[in-house]
């Protein structure tokens, strides 16, 4: 009788995973501001905010087939804006996950694309990675920022499968895998 009488709800308010949800929402000047502010408070909490965020530079964190599946679903304008303003690692991680012909396409409309505002290149950087969060809350993309998730990579669990078919195929004396 009193379980009906009496309902508890912990709702978490505020906090790191909250703030981190707000600044990855703001745009980059205040975004940088407020964690100067916060920094010069507090860097242990400004640090720990940052690890929960993702940023645009952050997709050189993504492994291949998260690059790939976000790239099919971002804006071709956008693509182009957001590398007009991105890091060599960046924009070298972005075209290696490319089909030929979309990285030509996106090379040309990158050599003709001039006069670009800072503020259109931050905007799409900040859509693009709306769209990898997206993916993220849908399970389709895994972010590994900060390495502390251990994903196994469906690739590389394979090929460790072949070898170890291989080494077992060898040691019964059958086959003549040479792998």
């Amino acid at each position: 009788k009193f379980d009906s009488f009496m309902s508890v709800d912990f709702t978490e308010v505020g906090g790191v995973n909250y703030t981190a949800d707000i600044m990855n929402n703001m745009d980059r000047a205040n975004e940088k501001y407020i964690f100067d502010e916060i920094t010069r408070r507090d860097a242990k909490l400004a640090d720990e905010i940052r690890k929960k965020m993702f940023v645009f530079e952050d997709i050189t964190f993504l492994d291949p087939m998260s690059i790939q599946r976000f790239l099919r679903d971002v804006e071709t304008r956008d693509l182009v804006y957001a590398l007009k303003g991105a890091n060599q690692e960046v924009s070298n991680v972005i075209f290696v996950n490319m089909s030929n012909r979309m990285s030509e396409t996106i090379r040309a409309d990158l050599e003709y694309t001039h006069n670009v505002r800072l503020k259109d290149v931050e905007e799409a950087q900040q859509r693009i990675v709306a769209v990898i969060r997206s993916l993220e809350e849908s399970g389709e993309v895994v972010i590994t920022k900060g390495g502390k998730d251990e994903i196994i990579d469906s690739y590389y669990h394979k090929l460790n499968l072949q070898r170890t078919h291989c080494l077992i195929t060898r040691e019964n004396g059958s086959g003549d895998n040479q792998r």
